[in-house]
């Protein structure tokens, strides 16, 4: 599987608001996810992926852009692929996926049109994709990422609010480890103007194994980059970690005792690396 970048916080924005895209690219957002399906009505599809697609070719490339494709087997999914997938955007999201059938023709396909550096995170929507994730988290080499679709799925299971949900998240969190990709990243929080509800959500998230997570509004993201960026004693422990197995590996063992005789091996090391990864997104201080 292909390990893409890890980013703090997705924003997505309709792509056929041309005044919403510049301000979202504008914005604190480590990516931006340029939105083709649900955000835009149907007699809108034309014009969105025809802005989608002028911001690929305009290079404006101050921050990633992904561009969330619309749903497998429909007619608009093969129009969005002919359109963006030549112009190679940073990744794109694939959303619905409930087969690995699904992922592997879109993958192919941004393969035969030459895209062979554009990441597909796979978001789960229903309860039939979540039966078959580990398969679609390794369904193509392309795919770098999963996540879940919160609001469908949980239409789909029938639960009413974030309890009903847990087992799905963890799920998706153990499926994309066994895969061999990062922590999945979370679904957005619905409620713009609850700052402290999205807080808490965002570190249960962040507990659970979720790493970064969507948004639908600017002001959500600074609260998302927050959480998500380690403290000063996260990055001090992950950097004593780094400087030991290099050490350890110097001598031939790949795995050591910490001073206070916590053991680390090879997971350890590679949370530490995630966490250095995300705390340069920040921009603050040597790393």
């Amino acid at each position: 599987m292909s390990q893409g970048r890890l980013y703090r916080s997705y924003l997505y924005v309709p792509a056929s608001d041309e005044h919403k895209v510049e301000k979202a690219l504008e914005s604190g957002a480590d990516c931006v996810v340029l939105d083709l399906e649900d955000a835009v009505v149907p007699s809108e599809k034309d014009h969105a992926r025809q802005v989608a697609a002028d911001v690929l070719m305009g290079g404006n490339r101050s921050r990633p852009i992904f561009v969330r494709l619309n749903a497998p087997g429909s007619t608009l999914l093969e129009q969005d692929l002919e359109l963006i997938a030549p112009l190679s955007p940073a990744g794109v999201r694939l959303p619905k996926v409930e087969s690995p059938e699904m992922v592997r023709e879109v993958g192919c396909e941004f393969e035969c049109r030459g895209a062979h550096n554009t990441k597909i995170q796979c978001l789960i929507e229903s309860a039939l994709g979540l039966e078959r994730v580990f398969e679609i988290a390794r369904a193509h080499p392309l795919v770098a990422g999963m996540g879940l679709g919160e609001v469908d799925l949980a239409a789909d299971l029938g639960v009413s609010d974030e309890r009903g949900l847990i087992y799905a998240r963890s799920r998706v969190v153990c499926a994309s480890r066994a895969a061999g990709l990062p922590g999945p990243v979370g679904s957005v929080y619905t409620n713009v103007r609850d700052e402290e509800g999205l807080r808490n959500s965002t570190l249960v998230l962040k507990a659970l194994g979720f790493v970064g997570r969507s948004a639908i509004h600017p002001r959500q993201v600074k609260v998302i980059n927050d959480v998500f960026t380690p403290d000063a004693e996260e990055i001090r422990k992950a950097k004593e970690v780094i400087k030991r197995i290099e050490r350890a590996e110097a001598l031939g063992s790949g795995a050591f005792a910490l001073p206070d005789g916590s053991f680390v091996d090879r997971a350890v090391v590679e949370a530490a690396r995630s966490k250095l990864e995300l705390a340069r997104l920040s921009g603050g201080g040597e790393l």
